[in-house]
């Protein structure tokens, strides 16, 4: 069926529903299996319900379903990416279709680095406004059954909910319905979707005119309490923010402050200058909804996309509450789901583009420091996937290292960790540079390294011990240690502690020799891995009764 497999290759594809009978006839069909995500919700800290501001992006490109919609992946040379997960809190897919169920591959990705997806819901212009008529003006029976689908799609797709956007008037009956349809689609999502969510954008108002009010009022509210959330439009002002602020009371966080990143209409802001809106929303303790950041890829172009988009998402940083990783093992390669060749174990395999996000990795922290540290993907050179991880920087006359922190965690120690490290140091003399792991712990009295009898480390830093060979109940896993090749060197460390929670994973690149002058290194990293060592002991679960449809041989 053509809705399921691209007609000309044959291939998966995720798709959308068009209209209400779509909608209503839509049944899980074993051709659909392909659209399942197959990646859990990585559990984060702080949950997404904690008290302080949110960032949502709301993806909007040239109509959405483009190369993300090829579910095995496609040859797209310069594709489109998202990396910055750790910087924000809810990712949703917008296109102008009715029913815009957001690509399996987006949700994977999504999902893989603890961020929830939604979909949206959307009616617009004359036949929005019969659509809206249809299930609104009709009743209790016609509203709940639209709202039992929305659930039931989000529920068997396993993505996590909706933007409702109705972008058209309605008559009197039919607002009079909608605070009863979203109260019934919130529940009914929330009962299905574990951490489900519906977020109503700021459009239609309690009379029914269509009016954007750019702000939280007694015109829209109705819909803000029947929901989980409300995503304003973007002309706002100052003024309105606090009016917001005030009215949304102890649900500030719930509201979502647009910043249309093209700029459009009377906004502040926009382009790399996002930080100004970005500055005032957080000044008022709002969420805020970052909307169509694909305009670096858009506006600027395909070209030097990687590099724009670090400079977009690093002038932003300050105003972007990141979150922690809070489950073991860790482990990643630092692929963005894309590349310009495959590597593994350091050889590039088959040269030649291809993007796929569900195979992008566990994404870090890109931190940069004007002048003496930058983060960047590098798609020339990989231990595995398509890209590593680039440290560039200089270390300061007279000091000795700089660290450059990854991941930042919120995990109870186990008793024994296993890291392991791969890297590969460039530039005209890599053998003045060592390359380690640091581990750090949160602060707590009880928290020891090692034996009972060692003090604890000041500000809690760890060295984990370097171990020149992996212990033999680990060397089929842990074969990484002695297997560097391809110019990449392979470490593999051991730390021990008792009562700790580790809080940040950093890499630490030091001079073999103090010097006066400024140093400058690049350092790719190929693969970072924390393991609790109880767990690697144990043997992995059996697969039974495997299954095998839908082949394709050529």
């Amino acid at each position: 069926p053509a809705r399921y497999f691209d007609t000309k290759t044959t291939e998966p594809i995720s798709f959308f529903l068009s209209g209400l009978e779509e909608l209503l006839a839509w049944q899980p069909d074993s051709n659909d299996e392909f659209n399942v995500s197959a990646v859990p919700l990585a559990k984060r800290q702080p949950p997404l319900n904690s008290r302080r501001p949110r960032t949502l992006v709301c993806h909007d490109m040239r109509g959405g379903y483009l190369e993300d919609r090829f579910i095995q992946g496609s040859a797209t040379r310069n594709p489109y990416v998202f990396y910055h997960w750790r910087y924000i809190d809810i990712f949703v897919y917008f296109s102008h279709h009715n029913v815009t169920i957001p690509p399996v591959v987006w949700t994977n990705a999504a999902h893989r680095n603890s961020v929830p997806v939604l979909g949206t819901f959307i009616t617009e212009w004359t036949d929005g406004q019969k659509l809206c008529e249809a299930f609104l003006a009709a009743g209790e029976d016609a509203y709940g059954a639209v709202a039992e689908q929305l659930a039931r799609i989000a529920q068997h797709y396993r993505f996590d909910g909706w933007l409702v956007n109705i972008e058209n008037a309605l008559s009197a009956t039919a607002v009079g319905n909608l605070p009863l349809f979203l109260r019934d689609l919130t529940a009914r999502v929330h009962s299905a979707v574990p951490g489900g969510l519906v977020i109503w954008y700021d459009s239609v108002l309690r009379d029914g005119t269509l009016k954007w009010q750019n702000e939280l009022n007694d015109e829209n509210r109705m819909f803000f309490d029947a929901c989980d959330g409300l995503f304003t439009n973007y002309n706002w002002k100052e003024e309105q923010l606090e009016r917001t602020q005030r009215l949304a009371g102890p649900r500030q966080n719930d509201v979502y402050v647009g910043v249309d990143v093209f700029g459009r209409g009377d906004v502040i802001g926009g382009g790399f200058d996002t930080d100004k809106s970005l500055r005032l929303i957080r000044q008022h303790g709002l969420s805020a909804a970052i909307f169509a950041p694909g305009w670096v890829y858009e506006h600027l172009g395909k070209e030097n996309f990687l590099q724009n988009e670090n400079r977009f998402w690093g002038l932003l940083a300050e105003y972007l509450p990141t979150h922690s990783i809070c489950t073991l093992p860790l482990t990643t390669s630092f692929s963005l789901g894309m590349g310009t060749s495959t590597f593994l174990d350091g050889k590039d395999e088959e040269s030649g583009p291809w993007y796929d996000l569900s195979a992008q990795d566990t994404q870090p922290l890109y931190p940069e420091h004007q002048g003496t540290l930058s983060t960047s993907c590098c798609l020339q050179d990989a231990w595995c996937g398509g890209s590593s991880l680039q440290l560039q920087g200089t270390i300061p006359p007279g000091e000795e290292r700089v660290a450059v922190r990854l991941f930042s965690l919120q995990i109870p120690a186990p008793p024994k960790l296993f890291l392991t490290l791969l890297y590969k140091l460039e530039g005209p003399q890599p053998d003045d540079f060592t390359v380690a792991l640091e581990v750090t712990t949160w602060d707590s009295g009880m928290c020891f390294e090692g034996n009972p009898t060692s003090l604890p480390e000041p500000n809690g830093r760890h060295y984990p011990r370097f171990l020149p060979a992996p212990p033999p109940s680990l060397a089929k896993l842990l074969a990484a240690c002695h297997r560097g090749s391809h110019g990449w060197t392979s470490r593999c460390y051991e730390l021990e502690l008792k009562d700790c929670s580790l809080r940040d994973l950093s890499v630490i690149v030091s001079r073999q020799q103090p010097s006066p002058q400024e140093t400058s290194f690049t350092c790719l990293l190929g693969e970072v891995r924390v393991l609790d060592t109880a767990s690697l002991g144990a043997s992995p679960p059996q697969v039974h009764s495997v299954m095998a449809s839908q082949l394709w041989w050529q």
